[in-house]
């Protein structure tokens, strides 16, 4: 992935919004391997600019908007939105099974396991365990699988993949949490919608992906 093909949707002095394609990583200490922050640091370089701060993240097989800070006071800002649930994180997923209810919300206890990178449900009181919450509507049906809107309220490891597996719903091509694998090796999972506050104008930013 060359730096000119980078997507950038938004950009000005404090913030940059950008499309994170699907297998490229938001952030690695992989030697050698591309990922948004390094291509995003070289594009900047270019303008000699030299600060830039990850906001959040999106899993590596997932592809869909980010948004990174350009300066120290941007991303303090940025985190403390994201902290008070400030942003709003919309996803679209393609799911094997349709979920009963069509409309919900899910709550859970998650564990992280570093060694293997998965994440799975566990008790409240597990050592580790992290308040998981979202909410999912049914958009579309066809053939068994359905199209879902996900809304996150926190943002944990992997958790709209361990929360659909959970309920008997994996997303297509997610072989890690019980899905089957697809053509295009890809997870059939988008952040196709993002809403925050801009860091210094405070003015609404929404973006969205077709």
């Amino acid at each position: 992935m060359k730096n000119e093909q980078i997507k950038i949707l938004y950009e000005d002095k404090d913030v940059i919004v950008c499309v994170k394609p699907a297998g490229i990583a938001t952030q690695t200490h992989k030697v050698g391997i591309p990922d948004m922050e390094s291509l995003l640091k070289n594009h900047l370089a270019r303008q000699e600019e030299r600060y830039l701060a990850v906001i959040h993240r999106l899993d590596q097989p997932v592809e869909g908007l980010l948004v990174f800070a350009k300066t120290p006071a941007a991303a303090r800002n940025l985190n403390k939105q994201l902290t008070a649930r400030g942003f709003g994180k919309h996803y679209r997923a393609v799911l094997e099974h349709i979920p009963n209810p069509p409309q919900g919300t899910l709550e859970h206890y998650l564990c992280r396991d570093a060694r293997s990178n998965l994440s799975h449900i566990c008790k409240a009181d597990t050592p580790g365990a992290r308040f998981a919450r979202l909410s999912y509507r049914v958009l579309h049906e066809e053939d068994g699988h359905c199209t879902v809107e996900v809304t996150l309220d926190t943002g944990r490891h992997h958790q709209i993949r361990v929360q659909m597996s959970a309920m008997g719903c994996p997303i297509v091509g997610d072989v890690k949490y019980g899905g089957h694998a697809s053509g295009s090796g890809r997870i059939a999972l988008c952040a196709y919608r993002l809403e925050f506050l801009h860091p210094t104008t405070n003015k609404p930013l929404s973006f969205e992906l077709p």
